[in-house]
């Protein structure tokens, strides 16, 4: 399958690998991206996480890996909702996990959350090391998606869970052009205001279109060596959640 978010580029006169450049996107926007993701989703992104967390909370896992952590939301939503689970996050950028570290810190999760650097394409753990893999609003910026699903379950133990949320193009007659309008000139002029990365918030919604969606997403995961894998869309098709055991 041929995946064409990979092509979808930060930077676009940029000859640097998709990483290089997704790295240094998310360290340019760090201090500004907690506000950008409220403002943009109107702070739906937090139901969108809490519906993933309680899938994952249903597995009961003692070991959770949080792929593309960022900031550190997901990670802390799920330590928080599950005491008795240890979550570590990993991610390109020094500065979202720096900004994450201070979060986590400030939750009281210090013993319990640890986040660091790492790549999603040569994950830092040995094989079936977790019970449960998350990745929330990451993978369409996965430089090799079949290669960074691999990894997942290559970490993640047999009968585990992966849970990935993703931003999605809505398709509904009244949805999809006030969607492609939102995205294409709101969100662009937001970032223009708050962030100094002018770029990043058209890549934004460039990537979301090109990320494999619904079937052609759990296709992937399947390939990958997932036994099944199902999604289910949210807020009019504007983000879904995809479930896979190992």
């Amino acid at each position: 399958m041929e995946i064409k978010a990979e092509k979808v580029m930060p930077y676009g006169g940029d000859s640097r690998a998709k990483g290089l450049q997704v790295r240094d996107m998310f360290d340019s926007i760090a201090p500004a991206y907690d506000f950008m993701n409220r403002a943009m989703t109107l702070g739906i992104d937090r139901l969108w996480r809490r519906r993933a967390v309680s899938r994952v909370a249903r597995e009961e896992p003692a070991r959770i890996l949080d792929i593309a952590t960022g900031t550190g939301d997901m990670a802390i939503a799920m330590a928080r909702r599950m005491p008795g689970a240890e979550v570590e996050g990993i991610d390109l950028s020094e500065g979202m996990v720096a900004v994450g570290c201070r979060k986590v810190e400030r939750a009281g999760l210090g013993g319990r959350v640890k986040l660091r650097t790492g790549d999603s394409m040569d994950l830092p753990l040995p094989d079936a090391a977790v019970d449960a893999v998350t990745v929330a609003f990451g993978v369409r910026n996965f430089e090799h998606l079949a290669r960074g699903y691999a990894e997942m379950m290559r970490v993640l133990r047999p009968g585990g869970v992966l849970c990935v949320l993703e931003l999605s193009t809505p398709r509904g007659r009244l949805t999809a052009p006030l969607y492609r309008l939102y995205t294409r000139t709101v969100i662009p002029a937001l970032g223009r205001l708050v962030s100094r990365d002018v770029r990043a918030y058209s890549y934004l919604p460039e990537s979301i279109a090109a990320v494999p969606q619904g079937a052609d997403m759990c296709a992937l995961m399947l390939e990958a060596g997932a036994s099944e894998a199902s999604f289910r869309s949210m807020t009019f098709g504007a983000c879904t959640l995809y479930v896979a055991k190992k």
